[in-house]
């Protein structure tokens, strides 16, 4: 199975040293830091969820480009979102749909064309395969420019950065980074690094664009690596609306094989 026609349809959609700052891991609650020039944890954090993110449904339309160490590709992607219920992805090549994946809180399904495969599983299997723990809200919250946990239910250090505030965690051998810029708040990368498996997970966000409805990046850059390799996607978006009426058809074509992920 060509394996980066997952990699793009879950992906797609999921560090340096701190300064000497301590961190209380027993309080559930964001660390103050003394540095007067640097706000504390808590005031970014409140900072930025309080960036506008008011819709109920979003339509994306999207060009992305998928590169490992053996291939890339372009393709075109449609992306829509129910927030908070679904998200369906349709990737496409030359105005064919190629491939199709439907995102609920409980469940992933996918299928995809060239080898006439489908895959049906909860995020258990996908979180191991992919090298980072996955779930709806992650997923949705990557596509929004939000971090992929909920801040306010972590103790985080606090450092400025080549002009960007940076909020970084250690937990069970996972260290997770923030980088958010000074004048809005607006995430610009998010980072999960296990060194221990060698693994580590990125996303950077470029220019974003203020809505009426949302502030929403540009686009977006995932950088994944692993033993077994290194994948990069990028995606821009070319088109954005909000609370539209959207339908998320799908369905397996038949004749097509269902895979497991071990």
């Amino acid at each position: 199975m060509k394996y980066w026609y997952f990699i793009m349809l879950v992906v797609f959609f999921a560090s340096c040293k701190s300064k000497a700052v301590m961190v209380d891991t027993n309080s559930a609650k964001p660390v103050v830091v003394t540095n007067e020039n640097e706000l504390t944890s808590q005031k970014i954090i409140e900072n930025h969820y309080n960036n506008k993110s008011n819709f109920s449904t979003l339509y994306i339309r999207s060009s992305a480009k998928y590169k490992d160490e053996n291939q890339s590709q372009n393709v075109s992607a449609e992306i829509k979102i129910k927030k908070g219920e679904k998200i369906l992805v349709s990737i496409r090549f030359l105005g064919i749909t190629m491939a199709k994946a439907l995102i609920t809180p409980n469940e992933v399904k996918y299928y995809e064309k060239i080898n006439g495969t489908y895959f049906e599983g909860d995020y258990a299997s996908l979180s191991e395969w992919l090298g980072t723990d996955l779930d709806f809200n992650k997923i949705q919250n990557m596509l929004v420019g939000k971090p992929i946990d909920d801040l306010t239910q972590q103790a985080y250090a606090t450092e400025l950065t080549d002009k960007f505030y940076k909020l970084n965690s250690v937990q069970d051998k996972t260290e997770k980074t923030f980088f958010f810029e000074s004048k809005n708040y607006l995430l610009k990368k998010q980072e999960v690094i296990q060194p221990e498996k060698e693994r580590m997970f990125a996303v950077n966000y470029s220019d974003f664009q203020t809505f009426t409805s949302a502030i929403l990046p540009a686009g977006l850059f995932i950088n994944a690596v692993q033993k077994k390799g290194k994948t990069e996607i990028s995606i821009d978006y070319n088109s954005v609306t909000f609370n539209e009426e959207l339908s998320f058809p799908y369905s397996v074509p038949d004749g097509y094989d269902r895979i497991f992920i071990n």
